[in-house]
């Protein structure tokens, strides 16, 4: 639906969200609230909104049959605000990384997000960050590591690695961008997430970028590129800082 070559233009709402497949439910609560506001394309004699949604796996975490359904995504959608908390809140409370070594050896992920500006250019990204890697600093420095017993270092363990992780976000600009330009962001920050997760992408992580462009500034496609990598790379690291 959001390809390019696609009929539809926009998306009206992204969704992140917890509870494996699902939490997916939480985007019809999304649409209710939209399609309440005469939000969408028209089709026909309804109004239908575009509403994109991805979900990490935390179903390990807690209680598992404690899932984000409908009722949440509208809630989500009435709390909506300019300040977003971070770290194990919302769609990042059942998060958790560095589990290269095993489930059991995991710590908290959470949600982070972050934006850079140039002028009158932003980039801004908003990340829940559930990793099989860790999540290092930009001098490789740790920031969330695996659990270790007293006298065990990381390098001698065995690798365990497990289904079950994903990392989503999604990148915003207020640029003037093409649907094709939009791809590509959304790729370039797939591809920042090397930067602060190691190791990144790998065959257990099932990773997911929206990007959007409000189409407020003009701006080049490599304008808004050179400012993706820093907003992507702060939004990690903040979602485990606490």
């Amino acid at each position: 639906m959001l390809q390019p070559g696609t009929l539809l233009e926009e998306a009206h709402a992204i969704v992140l969200t917890g509870g494996s497949a699902f939490g997916l439910a939480t985007a019809g609560g999304v649409e209710r609230y939209l399609e309440e506001r005469g939000i969408g394309s028209e089709i026909g004699p309804v109004i239908v909104p575009s509403v994109a949604a991805a979900v990490i796996f935390d179903l390990g975490v807690g209680v598992p049959t404690r899932r984000p359904g409908a009722l949440e995504g509208y809630a989500a959608c009435v709390a909506a605000s300019v300040d977003v908390p971070e770290g194990r809140i919302g769609a990042g409370t059942g998060a958790t990384v560095a589990k290269l070594w095993g489930p059991q050896r995991g710590v908290p992920g959470g949600l982070g997000t972050w934006a850079v500006r140039d002028g009158d250019l932003i980039v801004g990204a908003l990340f829940v960050v559930n990793a099989v890697g860790e999540i290092v600093d930009d001098d490789g420095s740790v920031l969330a590591g695996p659990r270790l017993e007293p006298g065990e270092r990381r390098e001698d363990l065995i690798e365990w690695m497990r289904a079950g992780n994903t990392t989503i976000g999604v990148v915003a600009t207020n640029a003037i961008l093409s649907k094709p330009d939009a791809r590509r962001l959304a790729e370039a920050a797939n591809d920042a997430l090397d930067k602060a997760v190691r190791p990144a992408h790998t065959l257990f992580d099932g990773d997911a970028v929206f990007a959007l462009a409000t189409k407020q500034v003009d701006a080049t496609y490599v304008d808004v590129a050179a400012l993706v990598e820093d907003a992507v790379t702060a939004a990690v690291r903040r979602s485990v800082r606490r």
